[in-house]
């Protein structure tokens, strides 16, 4: 077997023929696949192997195919685990400090039950934003019940538009996991995938939520659980309570929270730093203005979130009577809960440098080129395929991204923007039993699995669809 070759000008050197790199990359897949969904191995013990095992069936050497995946995993971390940890001490610090809370108090009071369920859409959008999908979901369930609890609507009414929200900020805008690690895999400009992912995110999840909500009720018609009764103003969680618990208990005491504005101020901040860099990036591109500079690093990913975790310290923390102890504890626990993601995403990493480093990923790219489909169309494809396979939207958006990563090269920065979202619309579709968050969804709300998949899977599908439909409108001006 062959260590990693390089040509004389730095140019990959497949290591083996044609046939045997498809071949090694198929099997190797499968192998990742099996092992997750069949042994229930960790996706990032599965990655590891799967990665090894592609580099020594397409002709590198043990060592070359282990460097390689090592090479991949500090790349991949070195870009997005730090932005990870800092996402994730920000939305463990929104919770904590109430603003999380009371966006949501603060949207349901001000909505009549017609309305309703587009605010519960927003409210997912909003909470969705800056926090991890399990995060939210566990953060949101809570409020739906009682929601729905107290306005006497379908559970299905209030339930879908919200998760429709969390989970099409997941599938669609950075900076989660799925999409982060595909703007760094793929090279994409951060500041203009975020920008076309809430262009795409704002249909899919009305047509993913208030809209389809209506069927689900009826698909789907069950009772409120008996969840989260209130008993002298605490939740069954434990918790304070919502503004909507509150307001059967007048005498609770009322834990001190920051207002409205501050929270959804603080949320946007490093959402529209990004932004401002990605539109001086298009207006005033080469321009060694100062005010350039400013906002190329003021947007800058890592920059922005630090800001954003900063700026909650001391916006969200006083305003939910945080002392700096509280503080401390709060980022302190937000770190390890993502241990895993951060291993499955670097793993990830290194799964797409070795079928970089073996020249399988060219050998795709030049099928690709050859082939009359869209290459959205493609993206999509592969990572709907492996979202079915595995069950893990995170997975399935790192090897996507990986396997599609040398198409990449040849795109322009807009449509490789696109491109990412093709790979994360394509990660959410149809949820059901090998997927951790069908299971925690269907016994939240007591449903039985096949109103589970009428509900929940469906929702998942069209936001998969809807997000591919937006991609696809978007290329036709940007292409």
């Amino acid at each position: 077997m062959n260590a990693l070759l390089l040509a004389a000008d730095d140019t990959i050197v497949p290591s083996g023929s044609t046939s045997q790199l498809i071949l090694a990359a198929v099997i190797g897949i499968a192998v990742v696949i099996v092992l997750i969904t069949w042994l229930k191995v960790h996706p990032f013990l599965a990655l590891l192997i799967g990665a090894v095992g592609i580099g020594i069936g397409a002709g590198l050497d043990a060592a070359a195919a282990i460097k390689s995946f090592g090479a991949g995993f500090g790349t991949t971390m070195g870009g997005v685990g730090v932005l990870i940890g800092l996402g994730a001490m920000y939305g463990k610090l929104l919770a904590d400090s109430g603003g999380a809370d009371r966006i949501v108090d603060t949207l349901v009071a001000r909505s009549s039950p017609k309305a309703l369920p587009w605010t519960m859409g927003l409210v997912g959008a909003l909470i969705g934003l800056p926090m991890f999908f399990e995060v939210g979901l566990v953060l949101l369930i809570p409020v739906i019940i009682l929601v729905a609890r107290r306005s006497g609507l379908p559970l299905m009414r209030i339930a879908i538009p919200t998760l429709a929200g969390l989970s099409a900020m997941h599938g669609l805008v950075p900076p989660h996991p799925g999409p982060l690690t595909a703007v760094t895999t793929l090279g994409a400009n951060l500041g203009l995938t975020l920008a076309f992912g809430v262009l795409v995110a704002i249909p899919t999840v009305a047509i993913a939520g208030p809209l389809f909500s209506r069927f689900a009720a009826k698909w789907a018609p069950v009772p409120v659980p008996a969840l989260f009764e209130t008993d002298g103003g605490a939740t069954a969680s434990g918790g304070s309570g919502t503004a909507l618990d509150r307001a059967d208990h007048a005498d609770a005491p009322v834990r001190r929270r920051p207002s409205f504005w501050v929270t959804v101020t603080s949320i946007l901040l490093p959402v529209l730093l990004m932004l401002a860099k990605a539109l001086a990036d298009v207006f005033a591109e080469g321009s060694d203005a100062g005010w350039k500079g400013l906002l190329d690093f003021l947007g800058n990913p890592p920059v922005a979130l630090t800001i954003a975790v900063i700026a909650g310290i001391f916006l969200l923390a006083p305003g939910g009577g945080m002392d700096r102890s509280a503080v401390a504890g709060t980022l302190e626990k937000s770190l390890p809960p993502i241990a895993g993601i951060l291993l499955i995403v670097g793993a990830g990493g290194g799964l797409k440098q070795v079928l970089i480093d073996t020249g399988i990923g060219q050998v795709v790219a030049d099928a690709i080129e050859g082939s009359s489909l869209s290459v959205l169309l493609l993206a999509w494809i592969v990572a709907v395929l492996i979202r079915i396979a595995t069950g893990s939207a995170t997975v399935a958006t790192v090897t996507a991204s990986g396997i599609l990563a040398p198409v990449a090269e040849n795109l322009s920065s807009p449509m490789v923007a696109l491109m990412v979202l093709a790979i994360g619309a394509g990660s959410v579709f149809l949820s059901h039993v090998n997927d951790a968050g069908f299971w925690l969804v269907k016994e939240y709300m007591g449903t039985t699995v096949g109103q589970t998949l009428k509900s929940w899977t469906i929702m998942e599908c069209l936001i998969s669809l809807a997000g591919l439909g937006g991609v696809m409108i978007l290329s036709i001006f940007v292409s």
